[in-house]
């Protein structure tokens, strides 16, 4: 059997390939600590469960509309303008697969063969391969410590060509948790004005941000940035519900909406109907204090990982402000991020997800959501691997 191309084009996903592994050799019976994973550790708050079975209750069990219930579609809608300061319809709004299912609509949907997208890295490793998998070419902005980790708009402005045709931003980021201000959203708009360029926000992560910090929509910025922003979120990681596979998308852009409802009506159609009922809960608030809860801790982890790094000698990261990640600075000891993760992973039993896997070498991915002893059992373990180097 011959298989095609555009599949022969992708690569596995990194993170999940760890996190597979390091769950084989704890099977095993092996001593292994995983922080490979973006999963938080809580369970799904309870009203949202409750929800959840009372929808099997009342036999909301059918087929919906391909692009999701209206009234999940209505709550998004309310959740926009009253979070985000976006005026979408519901029928501006796609419920998917998780938020993965809504960009490869979105990339199948817009990206043509030789057409350029714009990728900030370090990127989660699924958007270089969405673009591959639909003939387009990956444009890798490399970003560094100096600015956070965040494109500047003069690295936009130097990136973009004729054949140009989306910009990923993603704020707060995986896998470095930098957050873009206002300010600096509004230069990059300011570079965009004059194009057709398309910008694709991944904010899967904005209720987790720290130290009493804003989240700013890219959409909000101008009504030239609402008209060509597709909005990407979903409930995986602000409450705990990756399992549930919720993702959405929301563009004022008729013709987009109308083509991209065509392709999941053709693959997917809806996604399950209990899970839609049990999102609305979520979408309305009703959580909110189980989110704040699991913000606040997951803040207390990064501060004690932060500073359990930073007292390891050629170790470095900068403090995130969004997200629940690590980037680590290894390359004072390896810059290849690869080669020391699979050492680490052997010798210590100790999981994580090398830089390269980000498009940045010489570093390396740590997840903190996961509980402070194995935190601080697995940066020890970490520490005497480093130390015996």
């Amino acid at each position: 059997m011959k298989l095609s191309k555009r599949v022969s084009r992708l690569s596995p996903s990194m993170t999940m390939a760890i996190s597979q592994l390091a769950g084989e050799l704890k099977a095993k019976g092996e001593d292994v600590l995983s922080f490979s994973a973006g999963e938080p550790d809580f369970d799904t708050p309870k009203l949202i469960k409750d929800e959840a079975k009372l929808a099997l209750d009342d036999g909301e069990t059918k087929y919906t509309d391909v692009a999701g219930t209206l009234a999940v579609r209505t709550a998004i809608s309310n959740k926009l303008s009253r979070e985000n300061g976006l005026n979408y319809l519901a029928d501006d709004i796609i419920v998917s697969v998780g938020a993965k299912h809504s960009l490869f609509n979105i990339f199948q949907t817009i990206i043509e063969h030789e057409d350029e997208v714009i990728i900030p890295a370090p990127y989660w490793v699924t958007y270089p391969e969405l673009a591959l998998y639909c003939g387009g070419k990956p444009v890798i902005i490399k970003t560094d410590e100096t600015n956070n980790f965040k494109i500047t708009a003069q690295q936009l402005k130097d990136a973009i060509t004729k054949k140009t045709k989306m910009l990923i931003i993603t704020t707060p980021s995986n896998p470095t948790g930098a957050v873009y201000s206002k300010k600096e959203l509004q230069d990059i708009a300011d570079v965009l004005k004059s194009t057709d360029i398309t910008v694709v926000s991944d904010e899967m992560y904005e209720k987790l941000i720290f130290d009493n910090q804003n989240f700013t929509a890219v959409a909000s910025i101008s009504d030239d940035m609402f008209k060509r922003t597709i909005t990407v979120n979903g409930l995986s990681k602000s409450v705990a519900m990756t399992g549930w596979r919720f993702g959405y998308l929301a563009s004022p852009n008729k013709p987009l909406i109308k083509s991209i409802k065509k392709l999941q009506g053709q693959s997917t159609s809806n996604i399950n109907s209990i899970t839609m009922r049990a999102a609305i809960v979520a979408l309305d608030g009703k959580v909110d204090k189980d989110i704040e809860n699991m913000k606040n801790q997951f803040q207390k982890r990064r501060d004690e990982a932060v500073r359990l790094f930073n007292d390891i000698e050629n170790i470095s990261v900068l403090k995130p402000d969004g997200a629940f990640y690590l980037f680590v600075n290894i390359s004072k000891i390896e810059k290849d991020s690869l080669k020391f993760c699979e050492k680490l992973l052997q010798k210590t039993g100790v999981a994580v997800v090398a830089g390269a896997a980000f498009g940045l070498d010489g570093y390396f991915r740590f997840s903190f959501a996961t509980d402070m002893q194995s935190i601080k059992i697995g940066i020890e373990r970490i520490k005497n691997f480093v130390d015996k180097l």
